[in-house]
């Protein structure tokens, strides 16, 4: 048997209707600490925080955090998959499980996944909230929007306004939560920053986005798109590098989140040979690190707004919060990193009144881990002992 224990909902159907309160020897629950503390939960929220009385869980060696949110992973990347092309898009969905998994035992109960073929995230998305599979709660995307470059237009492609005001529609009308644009070049080894869709574009995608009651998030490597995208309103720039200051002072006004996504280069780095990079790869990527960290510095100091975004592919799940150690190296204290990741990604899904903080009328998302992670942030990268999802209990380490 594994180390750990993910427990199926069906198993838990009994439990979960009923209250039960866990005691903590301290709880974060977003803003203030309290010490020697319990959490009540009843089905899948949360009824109390204070003081203990009666029957309860002892998780006293432990300190609890919100269930923590990754606002940029892309589940349904998997390394290998050997079916036969007729049978790849079902095939993912079963793949992705062990992805769903990994994540759930980093502490992250909730994440916004930003681009799928196949609408392979939005069946995901289902079958988790139906309790036929097991993993975080999903906010999707469907397809990515990208422009044509050459290639041979796919559901996602679209060139000018009209196109991309259709593509967003359809998206939509799949059942995606959100919208994902790809503002410019980049991605995996690739570190280039070309703008692609022009601002008359970005600004289209996003009214068409806005009018249907989405959000949007803009992929941007380089600077030129990062301040079209913000000029057009996006609602987060995921990645964005080398950016001026006059993009960040318009960040920091208008709220638009930041994603730096700093991390998921270094899994490239350290990966390198399994990707198949070639070793020339690894310097770009490490200088493209630097500029990362270097940006993200400039918009904290500015007073920008973040969310923890990992962009986890293929192996990186499980490593999902590593994002946080850098947000520290860029300026925050660990309770600021933690904050990315669960009040701030909360309020960027538009849903701070359910997530990312452990109070009364919440979600019953809780993270158990060993140590202090408001003096050391790596307490919550590396000790996660136990995981509540919804009031039920999905991964438990403290055995």
């Amino acid at each position: 048997m594994p180390h750990f224990r993910l427990i199926a909902v069906a198993l838990l159907s009994s439990v979960f209707a009923s209250a039960a309160t866990y005691r903590f020897g301290a709880i974060w629950d977003g803003s203030k600490v309290w010490k020697d503390a319990c959490v009540t939960t009843k089905g899948d929220r949360i009824e109390s925080v204070g003081a203990c009385s009666g029957t309860v869980v002892d998780l006293s060696r432990y300190t609890a955090i919100p269930g923590l949110i990754d606002v940029h992973t892309h589940l349904t990347y998997v390394l290998e998959n050997r079916v036969s092309q007729a049978g790849r898009g079902a095939a993912v969905v079963f793949l992705a499980q062990d992805n769903a998994r990994k994540t759930l035992e980093a502490g992250v109960t909730t994440v916004r996944d930003l681009g799928a073929s196949e609408y392979a995230d939005i069946a995901m998305r289902d079958l988790i909230n139906n309790g036929q599979m097991v993993g975080p709660r999903m906010f999707v995307a469907g397809y990515g929007l990208m422009i044509t470059r050459g290639r041979t237009p796919t559901p996602n492609t679209a060139d000018g306004p009209a196109e991309v005001l259709r593509v967003v529609r359809q998206q939509v009308g799949a059942g995606a939560d959100w919208i994902k644009m790809y503002g410019s070049t980049g991605s995996g080894r690739d570190v280039t920053g070309f703008q692609t869709f022009t601002f008359e574009e970005m600004k289209a995608a996003v009214d068409a986005a806005h009018a249907l009651g989405k959000r949007i998030a803009i992929h941007t490597y380089g600077p030129d798109g990062a301040r079209d995208a913000v000029r057009a309103g996006a609602d987060s720039v995921e990645h964005a590098t080398d950016m001026d200051d006059a993009t960040i002072a318009e960040m920091a006004r208008r709220k638009t989140f930041y994603v730096p996504t700093i991390d998921h280069n270094r899994y490239y780095v350290d990966n390198y040979r399994k990707l198949n990079y070639p070793a020339k790869a690894v310097d770009d990527l490490n200088a493209y690190i630097q500029r990362n960290l270097e940006t993200a510095r400039k918009a904290f100091a500015a007073g920008v707004r973040f969310a923890m975004g990992s962009d986890a592919v293929y192996t990186m799940f499980g490593e999902n919060t590593r994002e946080l150690g850098w947000f520290v190296k860029a300026g925050m204290t660990p309770e600021q990193a933690l904050q990315t990741a669960t009040t701030g990604a909360a309020e960027l899904l538009g849903m701070e009144k359910s997530l990312g903080a452990i109070r009364p009328g919440s979600l019953a998302d809780v993270v158990a881990v060993e140590g202090d992670p408001l003096a050391n942030i790596d307490v919550a990268i590396q000790n996660v002992r136990w995981v509540m999802k919804g009031g039920e209990v999905v991964m438990d380490k403290t055995k």
